[in-house]
């Protein structure tokens, strides 16, 4: 039991030692580079680096505890080779590596880190989860902040407002809103979805409960044309950041491509998570963790979507459905634990849920009646029906019932917002 506490002791001081005004200043360093690859091979160029006026996030939790996400990034102090800022994530070219066209075709997309600007040059590293887990060193590069390629030109200014305020970014879980197809005679309508989705957020328990460890951010920039794309009915809107419906050419899949509008969007409020509200009342959204979520404004199950997809974004979620239409092909290797924390294969059951199953319920837990309000190991989630177990019947997760996150669920997400807010 010493040596544990020892080794629990160690870990806590080496999250808590890293001093943010030893290393940073008060404003972001934006990391833009090029994931290009199929589905079996992947490699990474750098783009460009950019200098942004906020940092929404952190300054006590500098080092990732979470260990969630597909990819990783770390930042290393370069002459003392202290790591001084991490952070896990996924994309959307790690979804689309699972789809049926990345085994015949190769893409690129641009993709984004962001840390706080840096006082002295660093060297990021780049890390993947391989099939097994394990973390795989891709890329690095190394930063002069001094070095005056890094732009600090603002290519997209516009006024950011207050949805929600209730204090400091650095100590509170900072959302911005951007809007997706609202033309400049929209804007009012706009102010008017944001403050009614943040009453959908604080409506749902564990974010009602933690209200003011929040903020909430709208950025007032039109689009030319109002709605979004819809390939399959050759509509095509000319909208702020070229959302579209039909993504991986599944229908109700809203998402972008288009990466570095979302962040020059972004770049105007301080921010740890980004939200894409689309002017459309048709269904759909999407959500990956730590890149962006996106939901539309006038489907009658928007408060639904809006909470499940912030879960995927904000504390990785997965998706515990498996019985609707999805593009990914094998997206969970059965031999080894998700990272996400509402899934298991039980390969390691302890590393998840176990410590709140109630003593007696069987594991695998039957989906009958009696199991019903119980925390278990239920089979059936991530797309898969059989080797991937989610933790309770039902879920805001699983299907579309508002306010209903299960006990594991909350747990994560509690444990993200006190990360943020500490």
């Amino acid at each position: 039991m010493k040596t544990v506490f020892l080794f629990l002791l160690f870990v806590s001081l080496a999250y808590s030692q890293i001093n943010f005004d030893n290393y940073f200043v008060s404003k972001t360093l934006r990391f833009d580079y090029f994931h290009t690859g199929d589905s079996l091979n992947d490699y990474y160029s750098f783009d460009e680096l950019i200098e942004e006026p906020f940092w929404g996030g952190s300054k006590v939790n500098m080092i990732d505890k979470f260990n969630y996400g597909k990819y990783k990034f770390e930042v290393f102090d370069k002459e003392s080779g202290n790591l001084i800022y991490s952070r896990g994530y996924s994309t959307l070219f790690s979804e689309w590596q699972t789809t049926e066209e990345a085994k015949h075709t190769e893409r690129t997309f641009s993709e984004t880190v962001v840390f706080p600007f840096p006082i002295e040059p660093v060297v990021v590293k780049f890390l993947e989860h391989n099939r097994k887990n394990e973390w795989l060193n891709r890329f690095e590069y190394t930063i002069d902040p001094e070095n005056y390629f890094i732009k600090n030109e603002r290519t997209s200014e516009y006024k950011n407002f207050e949805v929600w305020h209730s204090g400091d970014p650095a100590v509170k879980v900072d959302i911005v809103i951007i809007p997706e197809g609202y033309t400049n005679e929209e804007m009012k309508t706009f102010k008017e979805d944001c403050n009614r989705f943040a009453g959908y957020l604080f409506n749902c328990s564990p974010y009602a409960e933690n209200k003011d460890k929040f903020n909430i951010w709208r950025i007032e920039a039109p689009s030319v044309e109002s709605g979004t794309d819809i390939p399959k009915k050759n509509v095509w809107k000319k909208t702020l950041v070229n959302s579209t419906f039909y993504t991986f050419d599944l229908e109700r899949y809203l998402m972008t491509y288009d990466n570095k509008s979302v962040r020059n969007i972004a770049s105007n409020a301080p921010y740890d998570q980004i939200y894409i509200l689309v002017n459309s009342d048709k269904y759909g959204g999407g959500a990956i963790y730590n890149h962006y979520s996106v939901c539309v404004s006038n489907s009658k199950h928007s408060e639904f979507i809006f909470t499940h997809e912030f879960g995927h974004g904000f504390a990785s979620l997965a998706d515990e459905y498996y019985t609707s239409d999805v593009a990914y092909q094998n997206f969970y290797p059965l031999d080894v634990e998700p990272t996400d924390p509402n899934l298991t294969t039980l390969v390691n059951f302890d590393s998840k849920w176990k410590d709140i199953v109630e003593e007696g319920t069987p594991i695998p837990t039957p989906d009958t009646k009696e199991y019903e309000n119980k925390v278990g190991a239920f089979e059936g989630g991530g797309y898969m029906e059989k080797g991937i177990y989610r933790p309770a019947h039902d879920c805001t997760m699983k299907s579309i019932i508002i306010n209903h996150f299960c006990p594991v669920c909350k747990r994560a997400i509690r444990q993200m917002i006190d990360f943020y807010s500490e």
